[in-house]
Formats: C-alpha cells, structure tokens, sequence
C-alpha cells in the first residue's frame, strides 16, 4: 500500500505523524487505498536577510548550500514572529517596545525581506502519481524554488492568493527535498504617520491594510512580512480534485425543532485537473450519509475542468441554524475520482451545514432583513478584526475566541475589511458554534478615498482607484471565495469598509458572486451602502463609538441595520498588568507631564496608556466615586462596561421590526494590547462587557427601558410562550424587598412585548439614593426563564448606594463533575445583604495567575439573600489539577480562593 512506501524514508516526527494518519483515517477509510496523502510544512524552516545571503535562489534550493548558520523561522507566521521567537525584538504588545523596533517604512524594504528554507523528505513519485505543493498565503510577493529549480516564473504577488505547483517531476530521487522562498514586504508599505493606515499607500496592495497602524493599535513594524498561512504537500493519482462547491437548498417555512423535515436539494460541483499529457476518463462520486451520486466525466490533457454532479433530494435533514435559534449539526461529504480498475485517484472531504439564506426588504426599517431556512433572524453582531495583529493563528485559539462570541449571545461576526479574508478553521470555528459571518473585502473608508484627509499621501480621488493592480484584486476575490464558499455560517459579502472598491472590480464581483462563483448569499457594495439601508433619515446614522448613558441606546435611533455600533471595554486589573509596566500604572486623568500638550484632551493620559489607544471613561468613574489607584479604577471600569454593552443591546432589541433589523458593535476583540473596543483582551481574558452582552442578549429576556420605564420582554427564538409569570422587585442596602408588579404574560416570536411601566414605584425608591431593581421571567414557580438585575442611580445619576455597601460573603463549593469542567455553586445568606458583581476566576494557586482561556456560563454575578446560583467553569483539559483554585472578588465580597474537589 502507499501508505507504507512513505515510511522508509520519514523523520522521526513525520513517521509518527503518518502513523496516526494511517490508524485514525485510512482503517477507518479503506476506500483509501492507493490514494491521497497530504501534510503540512510546519516545523524545521529557518530563515535568513537577504542583505546575508550571497547566492542565488537556485543554489538556496540545493542541499549543498549550508544553511547552518540561518536561524530557526516560524512557518506559517511572520518575519518579526520570527524575530520575536529568537529573541531579536522585544515583545511589541508590551509598554512601548514597539517604538524600538525598527519600522519597514524607515529601514527600508530590504531590512525585512528574508529567505526561507525547508529540507522535507517526499518519496520519489511511483507511476501516475502527482505531488502538489500549495501555499496558502504569502505576504507580500515571492519567488519559490525546489531543489534548484525555480516553481513560479514570474514573482508571485498577492497577500491572500494561494499558489499551487506541481512539483512531480522535480523531486528528487533519495526523498529529500529542499523547498527555498525570498518573500518581500508589501511595497509601498506606507508611512506610520499616524493616520488611519497611516499615510493610506499600503491600500495601494492587495493586502491588509491596519498594519499601517489604526485608532486602535500601533504600527506593526515588518507590516507582517513572511510566510503567514499553511503550507501543504499533496500527493494525488492522476487527477486532482480542486474547490468543490456544494449549495444546500431548504425550500419552505422550517422549525428547529421539527423532528421530520422536509427534504432539500443538495448541488454539487467540483473542478477537476489532468496535469498529464494524455485524456483521462473515469468516475466523479460523492457520498452523504450513505446516499451517493456520481457521473462518468473525461479530463483532457493538461486543462482542467468544471463538473456538476446531478441535483440530490435529501430526506429528513438535519438543518443548521444560527446561534440562539437551533442546533448547528455538521455533514461530511465526500467528493472522489476514481480512474480505470476503479482506482481512487484523489478524495476531498467537505463539512457542509444545510441552510439557506435570503434577504427580503423591512418596510418598516427600510432596510434588510435576514432569514434562514425561511425564518427572519434578527441579527445580533459583532465586529471582529484578526484574531492575532503579527497573525499568530491556531484552531485552538479561533474556537475560544468564536466560543466567546457565542457565549455574549450573538449570531454573526463581521470580518472588518483592513484585515484578511478570515482562514478556514476560523469558519469551521463558526460553523460549530452557530455564528454567522459578514466578510468584508480588503478595502476600507480611511485609504480608499471616502474622506479628504491630510493625512495621506495621495488626494481623495487617487485613493479611490486602490489598490494598483485590479486584476489582482479580482483573481484574490474569485480564489478567496472558493476557498471559503462551503461554510454555512458564511451569510454577507462585502465589498469593503464604509466604501466599495473601484466600479469595475465591484462589477465583476457583482456577476461572479451572484452567478459564477456563489449566488446563495447577499452581496453588498461596502459596509455603509444603500442594499443594507434605504434613504436614511431621521437618526444619528452608525455609532455611536464612545460611552454614553444607558437611555442613548433606548431612545436615539441610528441606521437600520447598524454595521458599527461601539463603546469602550478596558480590562481589569488582571489585564493590564500582562503589558502595561508598573511605573506606568497612573490613573487616566492623574498624570502631570512637565509640559503641558497641545491636545488637552489626552494630556493627563499616561504615555502608555496613550500608546495603546486608552478611550476615556469620561466622567462616568466619579458616579461611582472615583478612584486614587489603577486596580479600583479598573474595578469600577467592569461595572460600567457591564452596563454599557448590556444596555446597548437592549436598547436596540427593543426596536426590533420596528426601528432595526440588526446591529454589529465595534468591536468585540482586539489582536494587540488595546484599551478599547474589547469584550476580551487579546490574552484571551475576559471582562465585564462579555458578561454585560452574555445576560442583555439572552435569546429571551426580561428588560427594563430607563426612558419610559417599561418592563419588556424580547423573545429572539420561535418559540411561542404562553401565561409566563413577570415580576418586579426593587432591593436596597438594608435587605428590604419591594414588589413592584407581577403579572402573567403571553409573548409571541421573535417579537418584543411591552408589559407594564412601573415608574412611580421605581422614581420614590431611587431618587434620594439609588437602588437595585431585579426583573425575573417563570415558566413556573421553580422555572425561571429570565432575570435580570439593575442597579439604578439617584436623581442625580450617581450610585451613593454602591459606595456605601456592606461588607459580606458567601459560601462557596467547588468541584470537577467531568474532564475538563467545574460546578460552582455559590450560596449567600439569609440574613446577608446582596452579594455583589462578583468575579470569578479560574487560578493556579502558586503564581496566582488566571488560566486563560477559560469559559464561565456566567460571571460579574449578584448573589441576593437567600439565593444560590451555580456557574459551570468549563478549562484546558490540559492543566494540572493540583494547583487550581476558584478565586472570587467582588464588590463588597473579600477576595478569597476556594479549593477544589476532584475526588
């Protein structure tokens, strides 16, 4: 077999590699005999400066070019990842170290243009077969050779467009091959002035564009230079199967939780390629569940071509819904060619979701309404940027950061269009979770020309021809989308950010996504334009971006469908200690520098926590009383960022069908060390805002509005709830409860019901103080569906109340009920006060330090009297359980470490 051939010839880290390849797939898939094998190039690369190496590409590529002297690389990953790795820069998230790391637009192109090798062993082909190398991204352009030979013939260019070779006849006959890269910066790289993306002329690539710097981070210095996406060796028999497309129709009004669908309609098709010199003819299958469709097809020489299998009816599906609505199940389907005496020549596995979408215009909103599997969705979101800023990538990263998403009660994530088109396994991420994906393109507003800015370098009209070269642009669009096509969480094209790209490339993105290429989503112009919203008129248009009162989110309406919504969203104390230096911990607002700045606005920000783009809290501190320390500050930080986002997406719940059919908050994660726009840092940790989205955005929710005083319901599933119990109480400092209403209710669909204004009792309570008002939801006296928890200011907007809290505890136990997960049950008293905003954190008890990342059902919890509540603590299976605690902080709970029981 194969499989076995491989085996003589493999290091000792490839030879284990195989051999779980060959017991976890190829016993369990017989079918694969005599077929494909694919692996990544991911280890053993070095690196070196061009300004270093004196040869050619040819000589690099030859085994008796001596690389000893070159420095291990990190692939895939950048020049200053690698830099980083070799301890050559210091970390550029921490304090300030970036600004001692020398900028590419200042060193010049060549100082982080770098050659990459790897020596990788690869049986000599057999006959028929047919070795295939694939990059999957390179940044910016590259010239590729193998064993001293040169693969592309004219320099590769392009950040996100793959390369493939074949690279059958160039192997050499021992199995040990030399795999040699030069990879050159983007060029222009631009000037860090300062500007959103600087002075705009890295939009002149076909590239990211925040690399020049934004309003929420920091030049990155090599502009992530290198060999930053996978690199694979595919072996195949004589055809290759490439970017199979499969579209799953679900005709019909459908219902989660109908346990006998209706059927579908699956659409399969595939590109097939015959590098070889003579027709091929054999059978192209598929297989779903048992079911298989196949179609007798001949391959020219050396072409390619496009099939269509024949349409499948699929019985009783299993359909995939978005987070919140219904379950997300996941099919396997495989795509193979078998040539003559039934011999598989290549299989390709696709993970499909059955769902449909469409879109239908909201009279009422004026703008689109999103439906799947003929339900309207109202969409709740989040705008993402990269998961990493240097594009540090890992599944396991992408899972936590999509799982965090999932766990704040949203449906999609937009990909912001100054970064990537987002990998594969950020798509399998949302795929598992439920999340929808609106994916922008590489454009955005700031260096494409929608505003006159001194700032950059071109005017106005020249930016809006970025980048140089269209047909480049084009050809990444057309190989992006099939790479990415087959994701059912994929809802939203998008054009760019706050602009279009140029009129002839959106018109042939226009015919080739509606047609060719896809034609099963929406695509939309930019991220601002009129498919999204109509003739806008009476609001405030997208943001706001900066904190606000909570009443703003209730009473101010802004677009329709509003792709960017923002706040603020600093961490804790926790937090800004993994890179904020302890001489640099000073309170925003207590800083006295020597000379006064021109800026006023910033000039009693500390130099550090400008550099990482502290937005202001205003003077939303000193509600709460203010602070004279960094760890109360950033304590009283989680409590306003809880409100905050919690408030903004009630807000704009309550006008559901009504004022908007969906809003997108910028932004929910940051990939470098900001201090803003965040519901996590980039360590993975999570703060109050999470926790704030995680209770306001709950698919049913019991809600108080601030304007008109109002006890509402918003229910986001398609569940119909009849005779549901509604109660309001207010609780002050001494215990005293008050009700304030209780009535049954009926709430409908996806709809917001409006049940009492309750106004004169909360006014009297609070007005002289403040006081906690607890709204809760029961299906029975024992069922709750819902609660919620305020703390209301006095006539004044202050919180009094809170500063003057008494001091409790509570009683805690901890313990694993499985692999992996901890059941805590928090208890509080009787006779206690409520038990307040506390925070809870999985610790290594020797260092103290949290596990990151760890996911909590919920966090910032209150405790009333009387009551318990249980929070499952879901961590790395990996940890070592002997050191781990739960620790507990809150606002007037004593922090204290609680032991855990693994018994």
């Amino acid at each position: 077999m194969l499989i076995f051939k491989y085996l003589r010839h493999m290091s000792e880290s490839r030879f284990f590699f195989i051999i779980t390849f060959f017991f976890s797939f190829y016993l369990l898939n017989p079918i694969l005999s005599d077929a494909q094998f694919h692996f990544e190039l991911n280890t053993g690369w070095k690196c070196k400066n061009i300004n270093s190496v004196k040869a050619e590409g040819k000589d690099i590529s030859l085994f008796s070019f001596p690389t000893d002297d070159w420095f291990p690389a990190t692939v895939p990953g950048t020049v200053l990842t690698t830099l980083l790795n070799n301890g050559l820069v210091p970390d550029p998230f921490y304090g300030m170290n970036n600004e001692n790391i020398p900028d590419i637009y200042d060193a010049g192109k060549e100082y982080y243009t770098f050659w990459f090798v790897n020596d990788f062993e690869e049986p000599f082909p057999s006959e028929n077969d047919q070795v295939w190398i694939h990059f999957r991204g390179i940044n910016y352009s590259c010239d590729i050779f193998l064993n001293g030979y040169k693969l592309n013939q004219s320099p590769h260019k392009g950040m996100f467009l793959r390369q493939t070779y074949n690279i059958t006849s160039l192997l050499s006959k021992d199995s040990k091959n030399r795999l040699a890269v030069i990879v050159y910066p983007p060029d222009p790289a631009g000037n860090p002035n300062g500007g959103q993306g600087g002075d705009g002329e890295i939009g002149r690539n076909v590239a990211h564009q925040y690399v020049a710097g934004w309003d929420w981070i920091q030049p990155v210095r090599d502009r992530n230079t290198g060999i930053w996406d996978k690199v694979f060796i595919e072996r195949t028999k004589q055809i290759n199967i490439k970017n199979p497309h499969v579209v799953t129709l679900v005709p019909g009004l459908r219902f989660p939780d109908n346990p006998n669908q209706d059927p579908v309609v699956i659409k399969v098709s595939a590109e097939l390629e015959n590098p070889g010199i003579s027709d091929v003819q054999g059978m192209l299958k598929y297989h779903l569940e048992g079911q298989t469709v196949q179609i007798q097809v001949t391959i020219p020489a050396n072409s390619s071509i496009l099939v269509d299998f024949p349409d499948l009816t699929f019985n009783n599906p299993k359909l995939w819904w978005p987070n919140g609505y219904g379950p997300h199940p996941m099919y396997d389907l495989a795509v193979e060619f078998y040539v003559k005496n039934n011999t598989l020549s290549d299989r390709e596995i696709i993970r499909i979701g059955i769902r449909e979408f469409k879109n239908t215009w909201n009279p009422f909103t004026r703008s689109v309404e999103i439906s799947v599997n003929g339900q309207k969705v109202f969409i709740k979101g989040g705008n993402w940027i990269i998961s990493d800023a240097m594009l540090r990538f890992s599944e396991e990263r992408y899972d936590a950061e999509v799982r965090f998403h999932r766990d704040m009660n949203l449906n999609l994530i937009r990909i912001w269009g100054g970064a990537i088109t987002e990998r594969p396994e950020f798509y399998s991420a949302c795929d598992k979770y439920g999340m929808l994906v609106w994916q922008d393109f590489w454009i955005s507003g700031d260096c494409n020309g929608r505003w006159l800015d001194p700032r950059k370098k071109d005017d106005q009209w020249a930016r809006r021809k970025y980048p140089d070269d269209h047909s480049l642009f084009i050809r990444s669009v057309v190989d992006q989308v099939k790479m990415i096509r087959n994701h059912p969480s994929l809802a939203i094209w998008c054009g760019g950010n706050e602009i279009g790209p140029p009129e002839d490339i959106v018109t042939v993105m226009n015919d080739t996504l509606d047609s060719t290429l896809d034609g099963t989503r929406l695509f939309i112009e930019s991220s601002t334009s009129g498919e999204m919203y109509y003739n806008f008129k009476g609001g405030t248009g997208d943001g706001p971006y900066g904190i606000q009162e909570p009443e703003i989110f209730w009473k101010e309406k802004s677009f329709p469908f509003n792709p960017e919504l923002g706040s603020i969203g600093m961490g804790d104390y926790e937090s800004l200690k993994r890179f904020i230096p302890d001489t640099s911990m000073i309170v925003p607002g207590q800083y006295q520098p020597e000379t006064e700045e021109n800026n006023r606005r910033w000039r009693n920000i500390e130099p550090t926590w400008r550099y990482h783009k502290y937005l202001g809290y205003r003077n939303f501190i000193d509600k709460y009383g203010g602070s004279d320390n960094v760890r109360d500050f950033s304590k009283i930080a989680q409590l306003i960022n809880y409100n905050q986002y919690k408030a903004m997406v009630e807000g704009f719940s309550s006008h559901m069908w009504e004022w908007y059919t969906g809003f997108i908050i910028w932004k929910t994660q940051n990939p470098w060390t900001a201090l803003r726009g965040q519901m996590y840092d980039c360590y993975l940790d999570p703060n109050a805002g999470l926790y704030g989205l995680h209770n306001g955005s709950e698919p049913l929710h019991i809600m108080f509005n601030p304007v008109d005083n109002m006890i509402m319901v918003v229910n986001n599933t398609f569940e119909y709830y009849r005779d549901a119990m509604v109660v309001a109480y207010t609780l002050d400092n001494s215990g005293k409860t008050n009700r304030i209403y209780q009535q049954l209710a009926d709430i409908d669909p996806a709809s917001v019901k409006n049940c009492q204004a309750i106004g004169r009792g909360i006014t009297t309570s609070s007005a002289e103080y403040g006081i906690f008002l607890f709204l809760k939801l029961f299906k029975s006296e024992n069922n709750i569906l819902s609660e919620n928890l305020y703390w209301l200011p006095d006539s004044t907007g202050n919180y009094p109340f809170l500063q003057d809290m008494p001091e409790t505890t509570v009683q805690a136990t901890a313990s694993s009920i499985e692999n992996g997960k901890i059941n805590l049950t928090l208890s509080n008293d009787q006779n206690n006060p409520l038990a307040f905003f506390i925070r809870i954190s999985l610790v290594n008890s020797i260092t103290e330090e949290r596990i990151l990342p760890v996911f909590y059902s919920d966090n910032y919890v209150s405790i009333e009297p009387g009551q318990n509540k249980t929070i499952i603590v879901d961590y790395p299976m990996e940890q070592n359980t002997d050191n781990l605690r739960i620790h507990l902080d809150g606002w007037n709970v004593e922090s204290e470490m609680i032991k855990i029981d693994f018994e």
